[in-house]
């Protein structure tokens, strides 16, 4: 095995530090070993995939030194045990024999399961020291953060700095770290800002899969790393979010894992459209019969059946599974701030209990505080629940964690338009309706808060193209069944049925 300046590996999750005889975490904290058993792991690693004897761990850990059985398997529980390995499938006893450690390939972008990632040092094109420090901080800023989004596995610093400075291709960076992307960027100061420019690249084929720069003011900072953190790491999430969604796209169908299941059924579950919910309900059941416990696929689940529910015929059973998901994904085992989001956008639509739904929302977004997911989440149902200030202020967070164009970002738009109606403030709700539907033109609920902002207004005309867009959109699309969706209390409900029957829609 390679021990040269990347000699880390990534083993079930863990990344093994050779250098810093040290697993690390997906949190970035390290699992301290003792000595020997780090030696063990070291050696099983050098032999992965072969059967090694109990005799030949021995006389190469304890070389002329009586020992029994006991000490090594200490430290085969140790290992197992600082890998999560408790089914012993990582560590196999092949038994009376010895031990085999399974690799199932060289490590590399290639053969992780998860979306994985690790940050480079940025260069300070300055030589300022200063300034170099503020890089520093930054990327251990960053890793911090990224260590928050649900589902991706982030390289401590203590590995990814070994790569300060060399010019090697990331390709073989990537290899060395076991991640499929890797973040870099350089710092410059002009005049009295400091500018930040950042990528992010694909370590299997080394193309770039995003790049931008930002800057503020050099004098505030710390402000300005904060700043650059949040617009980073606010960018990097979706935008992985959207390449992993690709990757999976392009894998054979008979190689596909419950990960993958998930990311493939992702883009149908966010068009929230009556022609894509069944696939993304397929594709997730397929997923959750491999990985049962797989969380994300158990809140977008919840999510697919309460769009059934809600948009296509209020079937018992639909409401009944979006709460079964919903339950499991806020269950013992709940952790997941995504699953948790959706999870509790759902209770919050079929109960009506939005103090729950909101203290949910509140641990989602303490867990993972850069999620422009869960932002959106909270500001619908802040919405819904007239909680107008907290639905502006977290719609907003949202599109500013989330500047590109966002599959999800109709969430936010939509927040936006409902407080706008609710205050009598129209011509705003025109404005916010208009980009709800720009962001999502499958959304059928946004034409209908459309039309309700142009009839309040006296545009009968605009409010008519309206309605004939949304029936186009939802064929089925009734004032009796959008007045049975009951999101909100009864008096507003009332107006915005009121304006839907004065543009004329179907009744029912």
């Amino acid at each position: 095995m390679d021990e040269g300046p990347g000699a880390t590996i990534l083993i079930n999750g863990i990344v093994a530090d050779l250098h810093g005889e040290t697993l690390i975490g997906a949190t970035g904290l390290p699992i301290f070993l003792r000595p020997q058993t780090f030696a063990t792991l070291r050696y099983l690693l050098r032999n992965a995939n072969r059967l090694v004897t109990k005799t030949e761990l021995m006389e190469a850990i304890w070389p002329g030194t009586a020992v029994t059985d006991d000490s090594l398997v200490q430290c085969v529980h140790e290992i197992r045990r600082a890998l999560n390995d408790g089914t012993h499938s990582v560590l196999q006893t092949v038994s009376r024999r010895g031990y085999r450690l399974v690799l199932a390939t060289t490590p590399g972008p290639g053969s992780v399961r998860r979306a994985s990632i690790a940050v480079l040092p940025f260069t300070n094109l300055d030589d300022a020291p200063g300034q170099a420090y503020f890089a520093d901080g930054l990327v251990e800023d960053l890793i911090i953060h990224l260590s928050k989004i649900s589902g991706l596995f982030v390289i401590a610093r203590n590995s990814s700095f070994q790569f300060r400075g060399a010019a090697t291709d990331a390709r073989r960076i990537a290899a060395d770290l076991g991640v499929r992307y890797l973040l870099g960027g350089s710092l410059r100061r002009a005049g009295d800002r400091l500018r930040i420019t950042a990528h992010l690249i694909d370590g299997e084929t080394a193309a770039q899969v995003w790049a931008d720069r930002f800057e503020g003011a050099a004098a505030d900072v710390f402000d300005l790393q904060d700043t650059m953190t949040e617009q980073i790491v606010g960018v990097i999430e979706p935008t992985i979010r959207r390449a992993e969604v690709t990757r999976a796209r392009a894998k054979r169908p008979d190689s596909l894992d419950a990960y993958d299941l998930f990311l493939r059924a992702l883009p149908h579950a966010q068009a929230n459209s009556g022609t894509e919910v069944n696939k993304a309900l397929q594709l997730l059941a397929e997923s959750l019969a491999l990985d049962p416990d797989y969380m994300p696929s158990h809140g977008y689940a919840a999510w697919c059946h309460e769009q059934r529910y809600l948009r296509h015929g209020f079937d018992p059973a639909d409401r009944a599974a979006a709460l079964r998901h919903a339950d499991i994904a806020l269950g013992v085992n709940a952790g997941d701030p995504l699953a948790m989001s959706i999870a509790a956008f759902v209770r919050a639509n079929l109960t009506r209990d939005y103090d729950g739904a909101i203290e949910v929302l509140d641990r989602a977004l303490a867990m993972n505080g850069n999620s422009a997911l869960a932002f959106g989440f909270s500001a619908l149902i802040s919405a819904h629940s007239e909680r107008d200030a907290r639905a502006t202020q977290h719609a907003r967070t949202a599109l500013r964690l989330s500047p590109l164009d966002d599959p999800m970002n109709y969430h936010p738009w939509c927040a936006l338009t409902l407080t706008s109606l609710f205050a009598g403030r129209y011509a705003e709700a025109v404005e916010f309706g208009n980009m709800t539907i720009r962001s999502n033109p499958g959304f059928s609920v946004a034409y209908a808060y459309l039309v309700v902002a142009h009839v309040r207004l006296g545009n009968q005309i605009a409010a008519r193209t309206v309605a004939n867009r949304l029936l186009e959109v939802a064929p089925g699309f009734s004032v009796t069944a959008f007045a049975r969706k009951d999101l909100y209390r009864p008096p507003l409900m009332a107006g915005l049925v009121a304006a839907l029957r004065e543009a004329e829609m179907p009744e029912g």
